[in-house]
């Protein structure tokens, strides 16, 4: 896999390229990584409400094809976007979102903490009250608050294309959360969303970016 660091770059000609580069694949084409970090912007999924866009003032919105609803991006987030030809590697498209998940998990864990999945809400999530704790989440989360106690740190969201894929996932490392409270994050009223930093970790993107690609490109 090619691992290509962009740096930071804005949100909607980085999606037109991914278009693209999808466009032109050939069976032969190597698969890629991209890793870089956007200018803020709310992206909106094919399934995305308006009504979940709350207040986005002076942030752009872009509408995308991938899959999800309403998300921010901004400085101090890793953007990793696979393109990836799953046909050829193999994979089933779930399989492709949990190798995706358990990529950031094990990002989270080389910083001490620990990452976990919520059913039927793609992403993953950490305890508020103690995100270094190792242990489980016990039972089924219940339904009328399924995040309860917990925080979003990585969103995803993908789109495949004859058989390749394009967007991925974002981990939140040092950013300006604020703009999260102008929406309903990937369409839940009042979910909490977190980075590395107020959870107490200390790292810059630079570190974090590199420990996700090693990851992914581990996985996949």
């Amino acid at each position: 896999m090619d691992i290509r660091l962009l740096g930071r770059v804005d949100y909607l000609p980085t999606y037109e390229a991914m278009q693209a580069f999808t466009a032109a694949r050939t069976p032969e084409t190597p698969n890629e990584l991209w890793i870089c970090e956007h200018s803020p912007v709310f992206t909106q999924g094919l399934a995305g409400q308006a009504s979940h866009l709350l207040i986005p003032g002076d942030i752009p919105v872009v509408q995308t094809n991938r899959g999800g609803q309403v998300t921010f991006h901004g400085p101090g987030q890793i953007m990793a976007y696979p393109l990836v030809n799953l046909q050829r590697a193999g994979y089933f498209v779930k399989e492709y979102v949990f190798k995706l998940e358990e990529s950031v998990i094990r990002t989270l864990a080389h910083f001490g903490v620990t990452g976990h999945r919520v059913a039927g809400a793609p992403g993953i999530y950490v305890r508020l009250d103690d995100p270094f704790s190792h242990a489980a989440l016990v039972g089924p989360a219940p339904a009328q608050d399924p995040f309860k106690g917990l925080g979003k740190i990585s969103a995803l969201g993908i789109k495949v294309s004859r058989h390749c894929t394009y967007h991925g996932a974002a981990l939140n490392v040092a950013m300006d959360l604020a703009p999260f409270d102008r929406i309903n994050p990937c369409g839940y009223a009042g979910l909490k969303t977190v980075d590395l930093s107020t959870i107490g970790v200390e790292t810059t993107w630079d570190d974090a970016a590199r420990v996700l690609a090693h990851q992914l490109a581990t996985r996949l």
